[in-house]
């Protein structure tokens, strides 16, 4: 895949332990855009450091990588035969207690904003909590703000009824950019039929997930298996809604995965935590030609594969990404 190719290859989640190498081997797979995590726990002034972290990147890796701002990056990403950079937030934290930071991070290139990292925060309830009562006035607000600077609202470890909510309050279609569905895997982490129907018929994405835990079979998850789960989810809420968020998470040890899950808070046992093997078929970049290939095979035609591949990514965060008017 390189610059002649008429669609972008968009995947909206991974959460590598990102170096030059990564990057060499996103351009070389053709990976035109990626949403990368600046954050999961950090508060502002940690965020604002790796923040500072990725402008030395796109400085240092130049040939290879630009930061994305607009959907006119990712077409000049393509034209160049390099991977553009979408900084995103797994969780609200950065913001702490101030809508105002919203608007802050936007001008340093934040694009993408996850409400909640599965716990409840000022913003509202995370998957993981037994009790959901959805978005906070808090929340509300800070929709309110994303939308009018044309930033993506993004509920991949938000509550069913926060979710609901987020569909509701916000002016704009939002985003479930990594996840599959509850039927596909009943984890708390999927997502229910009712909900990705409401998504769809608001005009949102869904962002297919290969993290294992997200998969049936988990790591032992066909290639057959994953795809008709696409066919299926198509069938719900139209091939216009779908995309990928693959979650890869390279080169990162135990430590970091701990640190994901639980913070500074949980006191979990750290030798009992691993990452889970990813499954053959898709274990690196270059492999999401597995994934397109797959989807072929599984009856989507080539204008549709090229859709879920990144032409619905690409449409979407052209429209999103636009301050409001």
């Amino acid at each position: 895949m390189n610059s002649s190719k008429s669609f972008p290859v968009i995947d909206a989640l991974q959460a590598s332990n990102w170096s030059r190498s990564h990057f060499a081997a996103l351009a070389d797979a053709g990976v035109d855009a990626v949403h990368v995590t600046v954050a999961f726990w950090h508060d502002c002034m940690e965020t604002l450091a790796k923040i500072g972290q990725w402008n030395r990147w796109f400085e240092q890796h130049q040939t290879l990588i630009l930061p994305v701002r607009s959907a006119d990056d990712i077409e000049r990403a393509q034209q160049s035969g390099r991977t553009g950079i979408i900084l995103g937030f797994q969780n609200s934290s950065p913001i702490e207690d101030d809508f105002a930071l919203i608007e802050i991070f936007h001008q340093l290139g934040v694009r993408i904003m996850q409400l909640t990292y599965n716990n409840q925060n000022l913003l509202g309830t995370g998957c993981y909590e037994k009790s959901d009562a959805g978005l906070t006035k808090f929340g509300r607000i800070a929709i309110r703000e994303m939308n009018r600077l044309g930033m993506i609202v993004d509920v991949s470890h938000t509550s069913e009824r926060t979710c609901f909510d987020a569909i509701e309050h916000s002016t704009r279609p939002i985003a479930i950019t990594h996840a599959n569905p509850l039927s596909f895997r009943n984890v708390v982490r999927n997502k229910s039929d009712e909900l990705l129907k409401a998504l769809g018929a608001s005009g949102g994405m869904l962002g297919f997930s290969l993290y294992p835990l997200h998969l049936a079979n988990g790591s032992d998850c066909s290639l057959e298996e994953f795809c008709e789960m696409v066919v299926r989810t198509a069938d719900l809420i139209g091939v216009e809604h779908l995309g990928l968020g693959t979650d890869l998470c390279l080169d990162w040890g135990s430590d970091y995965l701990e640190y994901m899950r639980g913070g500074t808070w949980d006191d979990q046992d750290a030798s009992a935590v691993h990452w889970p093997a990813y499954p053959g078929w898709f274990r690196k970049p270059h492999d999401l030609h597995n994934v397109a290939r797959g989807l072929q095979q599984a009856g989507f035609s080539q204008s549709d594969v090229a859709l879920i591949m990144g032409g619905n990514w690409f449409r979407f965060f052209r429209e999103g990404m636009r301050p409001a008017e």
